[in-house]
């Protein structure tokens, strides 16, 4: 059992807890038992998994499954497992995996979301998890936004992370033109604009443009869109969180397209 936070692979965990680490080591942190019961339900690859000895003993089918998943498993002590953990209370399990690859392409095809520079992991996070929940091809976000692989942004997950077609563009703007180009429509949220989110026909391809939490979209962006939506607001309200305006959208495509299937 490990026990000493000077540990080799201890120090080399903690390490993971920073952006540069995860990006240079190209590993990501899974904390908690059902980020790992997702990761191993859809058969991701994992680097490492420690878990302390209380863990072990109530999961002993998830362990078994997860070590057979991993190129090293290590039983570890409570204070080690705290150590490694970037959550104040986990819950008894830590594991790595590699870093999808950068270069992953995204389907043209069907709801996409397209995000810029968005910042706070909770909403990047959610919504991944929406997409996933409405049945979207995949996300995009733009080099600058928050990490995909944070660890904040797959416990918002709730670890739909695995189930989502995700990845990065260094340039947002050549990907929304190639989506176009593929017969995608690109819809942009705009709050001067005159048409409402629900009058766009969803069932077409589409690519969902979302914003900064505070900025919003960029001009470039907005310019290339075929449509801009705005979501009605009561007097005095100026904005939605950015998740949920993701939200709103992406379940009004799901409700146009889920009539269009009751029809045919």
């Amino acid at each position: 059992m490990l026990t000493s936070l000077q540990n080799s692979l201890v120090k080399q965990i903690r390490k993971l807890h920073s952006t540069k680490e995860r990006h240079k080591q190209q590993l990501f942190l899974l904390e908690g038992t059902h980020l790992l019961e997702e990761a191993c339900a859809v058969n991701y690859p994992l680097e490492t998994v420690c878990c302390t000895p209380d863990w072990q003993a109530a999961h002993l089918s998830l362990w078994e499954e997860a070590c057979a998943k991993s190129d090293r498993t290590e039983i570890v002590s409570e204070e080690v497992l705290n150590a490694i953990a970037t959550t104040v209370q986990p819950d008894g399990v830590v594991a790595t995996a590699k870093r999808r690859d950068s270069q992953t392409q995204l389907p043209l095809t069907g709801l996409v979301l397209a995000l810029e520079t968005v910042q706070d992991p909770g909403n990047l996070g959610t919504m991944i998890r929406t997409a996933a929940a409405v049945g979207a091809s995949g996300l995009w976000v733009s080099g600058d936004s928050v990490d995909l692989d944070s660890p904040k942004v797959l416990r918002a997950s709730a670890g739909q992370w695995f189930r989502l077609a995700t990845a990065v563009t260094e340039d947002l703007k050549a990907t929304v033109q190639q989506s176009q180009q593929a017969g995608m429509q690109v819809v942009a949220t705009l709050p001067s604009a005159t048409l409402t989110y629900w009058d766009v026909d969803w069932r077409k391809p589409s690519l969902i443009l979302l914003g900064n939490e505070g900025a919003g979209l960029s001009a470039d962006l907005l310019a290339i869109a075929d449509k801009q939506v705005r979501i009605p607001l009561s007097p005095g309200v100026e904005s939605l969180n950015v998740a949920i305006a993701a939200a709103l959208m992406l379940y009004e495509a799901r409700r146009q397209m889920s009539q269009e299937s009751r029809c045919d």
